[in-house]
């Protein structure tokens, strides 16, 4: 990526700043990197606070907020924090003691930060919509080092309110309790944008490469959302579809081998289909050996790819007939991940700079 431009920081004239008053500090332009989030370790405790804050957002939940109240106060934050523990734990960093989407982020800032190296003006940093480092922490850490400019970055290619619009709606909070705002940019959804469709063609093909045998079908697997967000108007669903087709044809693929389905259902709702369990499940039965999972919805690994597919989803398959099984990374941090991180900032930036 071509480095910006450097231009001449603006500084108060000192003539005009009364003896004694703080320097401000400004004329600096911030990058926010922001993804879900994660829980802070997997005990009960910390589970159950992460998972309060995930289930009460209104955005992600939009039952009768009264009703709401009373189920996930009650059977939910009573039960679940267990089973959420016990999945956090199989795919947790034993060695930094965090969640993997945690460490991949952090990766994924420090990579970007170096490529703006030697450009004091840009100061890059991550945060999470859900538990810690906290969006509104990063943005006022920004803000004090003296980003009057900040971009933020939704990790997420296909635009959902629940994902896309509740990070920038966090960030947007935070802005309400500022005297002195700094201004804000947001990066749009990403699901067709030429860099990410070959990055995800390239990615996959590599790790298609190293395996010993060849898929008879691969899912391209998305986050679930309930039908009802859809048919109020959501895009998330189109956006799913639109990057599957452009994916399939980068790599002249037909329908039936890459197929799109949908994970992590919650509830009793009916919620996009088809769905990546019972597509599994049945593709086995049907006599498919060898199943590929790619999941193309996910800047970076998490429990949702890591536990949910990898663990979960291969058990299914196995158990179900099927013999070979590969759930794809993400392109977390990799030269294809990066690749996309960089081109789409370097592309935002370059109105500011």
């Amino acid at each position: 990526m071509t480095k910006p431009r450097r231009t001449q920081e603006f500084r108060p004239d000192a003539r005009f700043v009364p003896e004694g008053h703080p320097q401000p500090v400004f004329g600096k332009i911030g990058v926010l990197l922001i993804n879900l989030g994660t829980p802070d370790d997997t005990d009960y405790w910390s589970m159950r606070a992460y998972l309060k804050e995930f289930l009460s957002d209104r955005r992600v939940i939009e039952e009768n907020p009264v009703l709401w109240w009373f189920i996930l106060n009650g059977p939910i934050l009573l039960k679940r924090p267990f089973s959420s523990g016990e999945a956090y734990r199989s795919i947790w960093n034993e060695e930094l003691n965090e969640s993997p989407l945690r460490t991949i982020t952090r990766a994924q800032a420090e990579k970007l930060a170096n490529t703006f190296k030697g450009d004091d003006r840009i100061v890059v940093d991550w945060g999470m919509r859900y538990g810690n480092p906290s969006t509104k922490s990063r943005i006022e850490a920004l803000k004090e080092q003296g980003c009057d400019r900040i971009l933020l970055f939704a990790l997420y290619p296909q635009y959902a309110a629940a994902t896309t619009a509740t990070a920038y709606d966090k960030a947007f909070d935070a802005l309400k309790e500022m005297r002195w705002q700094p201004a804000i940019r947001t990066v749009p959804a990403y699901y067709d944008d030429p860099v990410y469709i070959d990055a995800l063609a390239a990615s996959l093909k590599g790790e298609l490469a190293k395996l010993e045998w060849k898929p008879d079908v691969i899912l391209a697997s998305y986050h679930g959302l309930p039908v009802e967000y859809f048919e109020k108007g959501d895009p998330y669903h189109c956006h799913c579809e639109k990057t599957t087709r452009l994916l399939r044809e980068k790599l002249n693929w037909d329908q039936d081998y890459l197929r799109t389905t949908f994970q992590s259902r919650f509830g009793k709702a009916e919620w996009l289909q088809p769905y990546t369990d019972k597509t599994v499940e049945g593709l086995a039965k049907d006599g498919v050996k060898n199943l590929a999972v790619v999941t193309p919805g996910f800047a970076a690994d998490c429990v949702e790819t890591l536990e949910e597919i990898a663990e979960e989803n291969g058990d299914i398959f196995k158990e179900s007939g099927g013999e070979n099984f590969a759930a794809i990374p993400c392109l977390n941090d990799s030269k294809e991940g990066m690749g996309v991180i960089r081109a789409i900032v370097g592309r935002e930036l370059m109105g500011w700079i």
